[in-house]
């Protein structure tokens, strides 16, 4: 693994398992009414979540796996690697604020937006021109911020016009940021 250390691959490739496993078994342990496409990744930490420590550890998971990666990646241009790191902060904070068992949390509001907004935006951040791994050149970089950014813009659409497919829209955005780490170590592992 050339210019990235193998904690930060292993913590790269530990962040979608922990995410869409904590979602997945959370969701498991949640009774009939709970809907994965409808209900939020936030509704299985909150408050009123059945076993609501199995998504709360996978959300401080996550953003440790982040931040590490963050560290790790040194390859990547050093803001690109800060903005990783704020939205680890970020989810951190997602844990430590659930959401009450009725209404919202602004805390949470806050932390939610911030995370999603920095893990769609970091690639834009992380490239190098003349960079060996194609995830660092500047056209994949901006590609998959764009990517991440839709599917950002997505969630935000939907949390406002489509709340039957809130949940699905959630999934797809935080799936897709906890994947996108692992695609830069892989391609700077490569290179």
């Amino acid at each position: 693994m050339r210019g990235v250390p193998w904690w930060a691959m292993l913590s790269s490739a530990l962040a979608p398992v922990l995410l869409i496993g904590g979602w997945t078994l959370a969701a498991a342990r949640q009774g009939p009414a709970f809907s994965s496409v409808r209900d939020t990744i936030s509704a299985l930490a909150g408050r009123a979540a059945t076993d609501r420590w199995l998504m709360t550890a996978a959300l401080f998971g996550l953003g440790l796996c982040h931040l590490v990666t963050a560290a790790g990646l040194r390859p990547a241009a050093p803001v690109g690697r800060l903005v990783l790191a704020v939205g680890g902060l970020a989810t951190l904070a997602v844990a430590t604020f659930p959401v009450p068992a009725v209404g919202t949390s602004a805390a949470h509001l806050a932390a939610a937006w911030v995370a999603f907004a920095a893990l769609a935006v970091w690639p834009a951040f992380a490239w190098r021109s003349g960079a060996g791994a194609a995830a660092l050149r500047p056209g994949f970089a901006l590609v998959g911020a764009a990517l991440l950014v839709g599917l950002a813009l997505w969630l935000a659409v939907a949390l406002f016009t489509d709340p039957q497919r809130l949940g699905l829209a959630e999934r797809c955005a935080a799936g897709a940021q906890a994947v996108w780490p692992l695609v830069v170590v892989v391609s700077v592992a490569a290179a």
